[in-house]
């Protein structure tokens, strides 16, 4: 440890943070690590009590059931009753990893807020590199194996490590009578080591290892239960979807260090004008980052993943496909600042596909009737806005959006999770094979989970971007900064395709309104078929219906009261003029030493919008948002909907929709299906069975028998023949001799 120290202090002694907390950074990511490392070898102690891990089939969300009845649960993703596969006791080490697997995370978020704190006492306007060793000295290329703590960094710590404690913790009731427990919670922890080796990274090779980690750590997770082929499918789904984007990642690297030589954050930001404001070059490089994003943060075209990553448990879901992992894109344009606030149209690129994305992600959540599903499309919605934000160099936003969509979206998907385990509870005691996750099959649970109830409507309402909640001002943020950025910015006098980009902000502003508008739509739909309404589980499950115990219900009050006051963070100027509520734009002014000058970059040049206006594009959004909440109330009647099996498929645009455009059908149909047919007759027929089989291995081994058994022929064992052989052998010696 004082190697550590004495090697990280080198070179930042007159840095304010040297000889503070803040040199225990590299210990943030080594906690998880640690909790990997114990709880894998807990789960590979062979100490499991009944079937060898049944957890592996498919059975997601046990919990400690219902407080009026403690029922065994199961999984979720096969449906719900009719399978009795449990485990007989609970595995015999889940006591330790119930104190291993939450207990780093909240150790390592107390060390992050030490840390946090710290840093607003010294106001750093640099970044607090420690170097530990040099990782590829390779020529030119120096690369490090370094940490950079700064704001934006300190940013994600913050919430990977106090969103992740609370999903642990949740998850302590949650996965409580699985069998593979503490295999989940080394899965989790390794996830949590990666994401903060992402966010602590001092340079792009750094960041990349977490990168990919991260995606393993999904792998892993999404296919919990891998012996169900579904499960196993939806993983490998998102592991190649995300290579695709990766291959983007690397190419923007690669051509960064073959023209600035550099790759370190700091370097690249001091670099970053010698690629050229508004250059090819630079637009390539920005280009290349942002399909990397597009596959880790489930932008278009590389979205299609995400909606079956809802295969794993649902705690996963909340934390690696909603609140961290797939905002790491978010992450990555934000550190990037620096090169896409020199290139216009690479930066209005990224805008204009998270619009896109947020309005096409928000039909799809019309019409889905699985509540995760819902859920999943509602993130690739909420991630499109971000998106929007940073793409308009409204880099602060972006990443206050991120930081508010992790409060309310964990809180829904594990007040969702919540929901599920008890209809679980209830179909497993009925023997029901109904789905415990179709809202079909819900309604009227306010009377059975009615702190879910509220909690959810909290994080609902929030989304939804009713003030004073936190999404609200969050969300609110972003579309004032695209009409604002609309007018004299360098966005605005550049063009897109042809398009001025002051016209193109306007329809993003009005796309990100109307998106809005179904967000609210879709999410109060949710509510009303969820907890509205007759119940339409049946008189005998409605018996075992009850709300969780308290260590489930313990981290949705606490994610419920970050929903309510997250928005404080950073209160717009214009709201602390009218209700002096404390010092405006907090998250802004933290922030500021480094996105700051990338922001200033953008924003140069622009007009002001005066405080009328600003008050007027508030009062639209609140209004929007008001009126899908009025709309989804008046047309959709819970009363009047089918239980899932009594259901009529939906046909028309609403079918076209339900399917989800057909998206995945068609790209079946001209990547998969074809990929699959030229893979099997060519690659593998041809090149792999005919010419690296044929042609050089078992060719090599034929070429070997045929000069053996050459061989064998001279070798007779007649002295003679051997005689004349080297009579030969010298008159053609002394044959050619003669000829030269």
């Amino acid at each position: 440890m004082m190697l550590l120290q004495a090697v990280a202090a080198a070179g930042a002694q007159t840095h304010p943070l040297s000889g503070t907390i803040a040199e225990w950074v590299w210990l943030l990511p080594l906690l998880p690590l640690l909790g990997f490392l114990i709880n894998g070898l807990l789960s590979l102690s062979s100490a499991h009590l009944g079937p060898a891990d049944p957890s592996a089939t498919a059975h997601d969300e046990p919990s400690e059931g219902a407080a009026e009845a403690s029922v065994v649960t199961h999984g979720e993703e096969s449906g719900a009753g009719g399978d009795d596969h449990h485990a007989v006791k609970r595995h015999r080490w889940a006591g330790l990893t119930s104190i291993v697997g939450p207990g780093v995370l909240i150790i390592a978020f107390g060390l992050a807020v030490a840390i946090w704190q710290t840093m607003v006492s010294a106001h750093p306007d640099a970044p607090f590199i420690q170097r530990y060793f040099s990782w590829m000295p390779v020529g030119d290329l120096q690369i490090d194996a370094a940490i950079q703590l700064d704001q934006l960094s300190m940013v994600m710590v913050l919430v990977v490590t106090g969103v992740g404690a609370l999903i642990h913790i949740f998850s302590v009731g949650y996965m409580r009578d699985d069998p593979g427990y503490p295999r989940y919670f080394s899965y989790l922890n390794l996830f949590v080591f990666f994401m903060l080796v992402l966010v602590l990274g001092a340079n792009y090779p750094v960041l990349f290892v977490g990168w990919e980690g991260v995606g393993l750590s999904s792998y892993l997770l999404i296919g919990f239960w891998f012996n169900d082929k579904q499960n196993a499918d939806a993983g490998l789904k998102a592991f190649i979807v995300n290579r695709i984007g990766d291959f983007g990642f690397l190419v923007a690297m690669f051509m960064l260090f073959a023209n600035i030589g550099v790759l370190d954050f700091v370097g690249v930001n001091a670099k970053a004008l010698d690629l050229g404001a508004g250059s090819a070059l630079v637009t390539t490089i920005c280009l290349f980052i942002f399909l990397g994003c597009t596959g880790k943060s489930a932008q278009i075209p590389l979205y299609i993943w995400l909606p079956d990553a809802m295969a794993g448990p649902t705690p996963v879901s909340a934390l690696i496909h909603a609140a961290t992992m797939v905002t790491a894109g978010v992450y990555l344009i934000a550190r990037s600042a620096a090169l896409f606030s020199l290139s216009p149209v690479a930066s209005l690129t990224v805008a204009v596909v998270g619009a896109v994305t947020a309005i096409f992600a928000a039909t799809i959540g019309l019409k889905q009737w699985d509540i995760k599903k819902v859920l999943a499309y509602s993130t690739i919605s909420q991630l499109g806005y971000m998106f929007v934000g940073v793409g308009v160099g409204a880099y602060v936003s972006g990443m206050f959006h991120l930081v508010t969509h992790a409060f309310f979206k964990a809180l829904l998907f594990l007040g969702s999770g919540s929901v599920i385990q008890a209809m679980h509870n209830a179909y497993h005691a009925t023997h029901s094979t109904d789905d415990a996750q179709d809202m079909r099959n819900m309604g009227g649970l306010r009377r059975y989970l009615p702190v879910t109830f509220v909690l959810m409507w909290i994080a609902t309402l929030a989304i939804s971007g009713i003030p004073p909640l936190s999404g609200f001002f969050s969300k609110d943020e972003i579309l004032g900064s695209v009409f604002a950025r609309a007018h004299g910015s360098s966005l605005a006098t550049a063009t897109w395709l042809g398009i001025p980009g002051g016209t193109l902000l306007y329809i993003i502003y009005g796309i990100g309104l109307a998106a809005a508008f179904l967000t609210a739509v879709y999410m109060t739909r949710m509510m009303l078929y969820t907890f509205h309404g007759p119940t339409r589980t049946g008189a005998e499950e409605e018996k075992y219906l009850g709300e969780a115990p308290w260590v489930m219900t313990g981290p949705l009050v606490i994610l419920g009261i970050l929903t309510v006051i997250g928005g404080w963070l950073n209160l717009p100027k214009v709201v602390t003029d009218i209700v002096p509520l404390g010092p405006g734009e907090l998250f802004g002014h933290f922030l500021d030493p480094v996105v700051g000058s990338a922001t200033a970059r953008i924003t140069a040049g622009a007009t002001e919008v005066a405080p009328t206006t600003e008050e007027a594009l508030i009062g639209a959004a609140v209004i929007i948002a008001v009126v899908g909440i009025i709309v989804a109330v008046a047309r959709l009647k819970p009363a009047n909907v089918p239980r899932a099996k009594d259901a009529i498929p939906e046909t028309g645009f609403e079918g076209v929709v339900a399917h989800k455009y057909y998206v995945d059908e068609a790209l079946d149909r001209t990547v998969v299906e074809p990929t699959y047919v030229v893979s099997r007759s060519f690659l593998w027929r041809f090149v792999d069975n005919g010419v690296i089989d044929g042609l050089f291995v078992n060719g090599s081994a034929a070429l070997a028998r045929t000069f053996g058994w050459i061989g064998s022929r001279l070798q007779t064992g007649n002295t003679g023949i051997y005689a004349w052989s080297l009579v030969v052998g010298v008159l053609l010696l002394l044959g050619v001799i003669t000829l030269r």
